[in-house]
């Protein structure tokens, strides 16, 4: 067995330097490098699944699949292949800006299918997405929509804290004694900054459960989490169909949404 003694660490830029980069048919730049035992067929695949209208968000972005990228230094280094010990100290992705690129590292070595790189790698899409070209007011406004009516749960912690800030912000905290008093019969205000970190959480999650559903056939029970209730079925479903409306798939995926019968 290789010991993590007998492997060298590269740093984020020569790995960059080393790597060949492709540019899948919908835009988005990718590549491997080392021993990621991630077959190019299914990469190929699962970069495909992005939508082709996210690309121009995306255009600075290139993501590396590598076996293992090291979270306890202060720089960004890779692992060309895997052992137990490395294992213990790669995080599942490591971001880094190489010159005028913004780079993304995902361990293909840290999970154990690929479900779980496919959502790994969908999450990061999102979260990029989403900081270079925000959150469709229409998707703010269904969401927004939603927690009002205080829908059973949702798709992330952070989704599940923002929601929850959000809703409870009152007056107390926010007027002098005298006003407080004149105004405990009004209703309590919305915590904006709260209601914004919820509709990017909320976005990000949806967004990343859209794309996955398009690469991989998966049970959304799949995605439930301890610290939060997963949020009720109907309600993604028309978190889904909405996002499917603003970014369609590309020639040769499809999106379905298929409920389980009971009994």
């Amino acid at each position: 067995m290789t010991s993590s003694a007998q492997i060298e660490l590269w740093q984020a830029e020569k790995v960059a330097s080393q790597a060949s980069v492709s540019t899948a048919s919908n835009g988005i730049r990718y590549t491997s490098w080392g021993e990621t035992r991630l077959p190019e067929s299914d990469l190929e695949r699962l970069v495909s699944a992005v939508p082709a209208s996210m690309s121009d968000a995306l255009a600075r972005r290139t993501y590396y699949f590598v076996p293992l990228a090291i979270a306890d230094t202060g720089e960004t280094l890779i692992a060309p292949g895997y052992t137990v010990d490395l294992g213990d100290r790669a995080v599942c992705h490591r971001n880094a800006s190489l010159g005028t690129t913004d780079a993304v590292f995902l361990s293909t070595r840290l999970v154990e299918d690929r479900f779980g790189l496919a959502f790994e790698f969908f999450i990061n899409i999102a979260h990029n997405f989403v900081d270079a070209a925000g959150v469709p007011g229409s998707f703010g406004d269904l969401v927004w929509s939603q927690a009002q009516a205080q829908v059973r749960g949702e798709t992330s912690v952070d989704a599940w804290e923002s929601r929850r800030r959000a809703l409870n912000s009152g007056l107390a905290s926010r007027l002098p004694n005298d006003d407080h008093k004149r105004s405990r019969d009004s209703k309590p205000m919305t915590d904006e900054q709260a209601r914004s970190q919820y509709a990017e959480a909320t976005f990000s999650d949806a967004l990343a459960i859209y794309m996955l559903a398009l690469a991989v056939d998966f049970d959304y029970h799949d995605l439930r989490e301890r610290e939060y209730p997963l949020l009720a079925a109907p309600a993604l479903a028309e978190r889904l169909r909405h996002i499917a409306n603003l970014f369609p798939a590309n020639p040769g995926f499809e999106f379905q949404i298929l409920y389980r019968r009971k009994g």
